[in-house]
């Protein structure tokens, strides 16, 4: 009996599919550039990969900006207090407001240094939108400095377009008169998981209940439950900064749940505290609100989340660390014990 290995299998496959051939991949997120890497590893500047991009996104080479961690401008309590949460009280709000220079500040302060330290101008990838509005909304990514190493030697070309057709040598782009030719177009633009959820169901009436347009989020209590879909719970829709972390943390709420250890509101109440998420997802991630990012309070769900399971919501050993030391994947550990 012999055993077969699938992951080997795909590399084989995808390395015979882009070996020297022009490849143009449509798409800015992290999937797209990561093909386009793969490319220019397999073909280099014989055969250079073009990447076509409408909107360009905000991408680190590290989580450090300057010397200090991401997590200390973004992931810890004090950062939370600087934005809006949903169902805050009347002095969280008020607090948010009076420190909003200070949020407006930090956000510039990454913005200089990323435009510093990667030459995004040069090669046309400075975002239309700010550090803080792109991480509300999941948008931001990791960006190795190899990748524009590769651009300098030319296995890898950026090109700037809103929109793209084809044509039989390849693609027509920027209405230019001269065909970019091409024998491989990869488009790396995502995919919609609301309509994967609708499809689910054969009811329309369902199907409505999931999304009732193309750019609205899944109404999910606690990011996890329908309210108005029973015997139905969703694990991964929702994003925050680290997927896998709360991804666990949902299962944990979830598995708690079915033991009979919380109680659901009523309807109405679940359908009003998903509606003040949403608001809040409009005001900070503005147009890409519908990807249902967690991240600007992340630390204000996982709380809503351990206090539903009666666990202490402060996870750190001092008042200092509560307030200024990044919340991690650590923090949570043993958060139920039977």
């Amino acid at each position: 009996m012999h055993s077969m290995d699938y992951s080997s299998l795909d590399n084989k496959i995808a390395s015979e599919l882009i070996k020297n051939k022009s490849v143009t991949v449509v798409g800015s997120g992290k999937s797209a550039l990561d093909i386009a890497s793969e490319c220019a590893d397999a073909n280099g500047v014989t055969h250079p990969c073009t990447i076509i991009h409408r909107n360009a996104h905000w991408f680190l080479l590290d989580f450090n900006i300057w010397i200090i961690g991401l997590g200390y401008f973004y992931f810890n309590r004090f950062a939370e207090l600087l934005v809006h949460k949903p169902g805050e009280n009347s002095i969280l709000f008020l607090l948010a407001i009076l420190l909003s220079p200070l949020r407006w500040g930090i956000s510039k302060l990454v913005e200089t240094y990323l435009k510093w330290k990667m030459p995004l101008k040069e090669y046309g990838l400075v975002p239309n939108h700010s550090f803080l509005q792109e991480i509300s909304a999941c948008q931001i990514g990791v960006l190795p400095e190899f990748f524009f190493d590769k651009v300098k030697e030319g296995s890898i070309v950026i090109k700037k377009s809103q929109n793209f057709s084809f044509c039989k040598e390849g693609l027509i782009v920027n209405e230019e008169p001269k065909p970019l030719e091409t024998d491989l177009v990869i488009l790396a633009t995502g995919y919609k998981g609301d309509q994967k959820l609708r499809s689910i169901f054969k009811s329309s009436t369902f199907q409505n209940y999931i999304s009732s347009s193309e750019k609205s989020s899944v109404p999910l209590y606690r990011q996890i439950i329908h309210p108005r879909i029973p015997q139905l719970a969703m694990i991964g829709y929702s994003e925050g900064i680290s997927n896998i972390v709360s991804n666990e943390m949902r299962c944990q709420w979830l598995a708690y749940f079915l033991d009979g250890n919380i109680e659901l509101p009523s309807i109405k109440e679940m359908e009003k505290d998903v509606k003040v998420w949403e608001e809040n997802m409009k005001q900070y991630a503005g147009k890409f609100y519908w990807r249902s990012c967690i991240i600007s309070c992340g630390i204000w769900y996982n709380d809503q989340l351990c206090k539903d399971m009666k666990c202490n919501h402060l996870r750190k050993k001092s008042t200092f660390a509560e307030l200024f030391e990044p919340y991690g994947p650590e923090d949570y550990n043993g958060l139920v014990r039977k």
